[in-house]
């Protein structure tokens, strides 16, 4: 069962929030945050992408550019551009995308949970990634962007969510870039904290929707600041990080769809006479065509689109990882016809969100950077949870979730 607990949470004064908060740190490169925090030394990007505080080229790998990050951490709090609540508390918060509202509760996820598998994952985590995370938490003593999580639709917890929303938040704005909007409130009456503990400890499990190297850097530095603690209770801070949980029937997931740079060796008419042997292939002409169905893709190579349905037999809909389209896909397109093997590492083809819109595929490939593009239709929360239930790993790029969770809204930290 889940083990869940109030934090008191670090976070800006509402008149600074719009200017703190940010996007997560892995959804731009080092120059889109340098231009997105110019002229706001607010900007939770020095915090989180502290090279934009050193001339452009910097390796934000440097040791001197982690200790960026922890003097620029100190200075948000000197400054009161960050400031602690007085006491542990539950927060909920909603994500508001082209008219529909998910409310995530924001919780201490409890490190044991991660370590013997009630928080389970759906993805393989990299170690490079991990190590640069974990130096992040290490330096800052504290987790700066939270987890994304799902649970089981749950009547209690949902009740709760019903009797906050209707109070007034904290913060309450909308983005201009993307035109999303953020609100919180505060859960700090004392039998509604007890009541949303209660409710999570009878949760088995509680799913990593987004952010899986996020959680690995957090458990793992909780792991460690226990092993070397003489004193240590399993009462400490350290032994809990921050996610925001949402019941999984609010959560939509978005496609995840890929450009390919050659056609390994082939002409645009041998590659669709190969993929007609696993797929019924239809032109659709110039007018962008989406998936409309499991085991259905689109393609675009020469100016069309293409519509593409798995044959019966080339899958197993008994198998959770099988029945998958990116396995389809990654099986018998990418890897039988064009020799793609680890996607991974492969720098013949790249992957782009669907939040995007399949435009961009169309673009990507008139532009002559690549030459086709497939379209994938999107993994349902069900498919993820069964995956993740049944100890398998999703293939890679398979899931993308939107609206991202914004940064800087409430901060964790490690030593309360």
């Amino acid at each position: 069962m889940a083990t869940v607990r109030p934090f008191r949470g670090l976070r800006p004064p509402k008149e600074f929030v719009e200017q703190v908060s940010s996007r997560p740190y892995d959804v731009l490169n080092s120059d889109e945050a340098r231009e997105e925090a110019k002229g706001n030394e607010k900007s939770l990007y020095h915090i989180i992408r502290p090279e934009i505080n050193f001339p452009v080229g910097k390796d934000e790998h440097d040791p001197d550019v982690y200790e960026m990050a922890r003097k620029q951490f100190d200075l948000f709090q000197e400054k009161g551009w960050l400031v602690q609540d007085k006491k542990p508390v539950y927060y909920l918060y909603a994500q508001t995308m082209n008219g529909k509202t998910q409310y995530g509760l924001v919780i201490g996820a409890y490190v044991d949970d991660y370590l013997n598998g009630v928080i389970k994952k759906h993805e393989l985590t990299r170690k490079d990634k991990e190590e640069d995370r974990m130096k992040h938490v290490r330096v800052l003593d504290a987790n700066l962007e939270p987890v994304f999580f799902a649970f089981p639709d749950n009547a209690t917890l949902q009740a709760i969510i019903d009797k906050y929303k209707a109070t007034e938040p904290l913060y309450d704005f909308v983005v201009p870039m993307d035109g999303f909007g953020h609100t919180v409130w505060m859960i700090d009456d004392d039998k509604d904290i007890q009541t949303v503990t209660e409710a999570f400890a009878k949760i088995p499990a509680l799913y990593i929707a987004d952010g899986h190297h996020r959680s690995a850097a957090a458990a793992l530095v909780g792991a460690e600041k226990a092993k070397n603690n003489p004193n240590h209770t399993g009462k400490e801070e350290y032994n809990y990080f921050m996610a925001v949980a949402f019941p999984a029937s609010h959560l939509t997931v978005i496609d995840y769809n890929r450009v390919i740079k050659d056609l390994n060796g082939l002409t645009p008419e041998e590659f669709l006479a190969k993929l007609r042997e696993n797929f019924d292939v239809e032109e659709k002409g110039v007018a962008i065509y989406k998936p409309g169905k499991l085991h259905n893709f689109s393609l675009y190579l020469g100016g069309k689109w293409y519509s593409l349905t798995a044959k019966e037999g080339r899958y197993d809909d008994n198998d959770p990882i099988g029945v998958l389209d990116v396995t389809i896909s990654s099986n018998l397109i990418l890897r039988d016809i064009l020799g793609i093997e680890d996607l991974r590492t492969s720098k013949r083809v790249d992957f782009v969100g669907g939040i995007r819109g399949l435009g961009e595929l169309q673009k990507r490939v008139d532009s002559g950077e690549m030459v086709a593009a497939l379209a994938l239709y999107p993994v349902s929360m069900q498919q993820i949870i069964d995956i993740a239930d049944t100890g398998n790993i999703m293939p890679p790029k398979t899931t993308w979730f939107e609206p991202k969770l914004r940064s800087g809204l409430i901060v964790h930290k490690l030593e309360d």
